[in-house]
């Protein structure tokens, strides 16, 4: 089995493989591309976006954006980030629709071992993330391998979200916690 093959299948592997290696440097090229692009030249960062990413439809990632490989991230309809988003995508990262991200999100899917031996040999595992339609992240926030953000969940600024979120609560904090649910009052609330 391959090294590749290992990390996508939930295994201890060699993240400095030959063939690890090759696809990080095309996935930093064609990052460093679209970050060097002008933000009006749309039509340039959705080509670029859609050699790297499994996107359904359209999407707006601000500038800069930074993933490990971008072939494990799969993006649903009418996805929006702000800057400085970064997907750490040795597992597959989920997206669904209608999802918006504050500036300065960061999705990890990989972890260490916790044996000192295995860490020292330089092996790690990925776990992969799931984040449900009609989901807000808000700024600053980090999710951590093997995370699920449930359908209509709002995370607030700054959270660490380090286990699963239930669908249509408001859950913030280090480590991250349901706050409460959406009420109906919310979704009637009018700005």
């Amino acid at each position: 089995m391959s090294e590749k093959q290992k990390m996508l299948e939930g295994h201890l592997y060699q993240p400095y493989s030959q063939e690890l290696y090759r696809d990080r440097e095309f996935c930093k090229g064609m990052l460093y591309e679209y970050n060097q692009l002008n933000p009006m030249n749309k039509k340039d960062r959705d080509l670029i976006l859609k050699k790297l990413l499994k996107c359904k439809g359209e999407l707006c990632i601000e500038q800069p954006f930074y993933c490990s490989y971008g072939y494990n991230i799969q993006i649903g309809y009418n996805f929006y980030s702000d800057i400085h988003l970064t997907i750490l995508d040795k597992a597959q990262v989920t997206i669904g629709d209608n999802v918006i991200f504050g500036p300065n999100v960061n999705i990890y899917t990989s972890s260490h071992p916790f044996h000192e031996g295995e860490r020292m040999k330089g092996l790690e595992y990925a776990k992969p993330v799931v984040i449900y339609d009609n989901v807000w992240i808000g700024g600053n926030v980090t999710i951590l391998p093997g995370v699920k953000i449930s359908e209509g969940a709002i995370i607030g600024a700054g959270s660490v979200v380090v286990e699963d979120i239930p669908p249509y609560v408001i859950a913030a904090g280090n480590p991250c916690r349901v706050i409460r649910s959406i009420t109906q009052e919310d979704v009637q609330k009018k700005w």
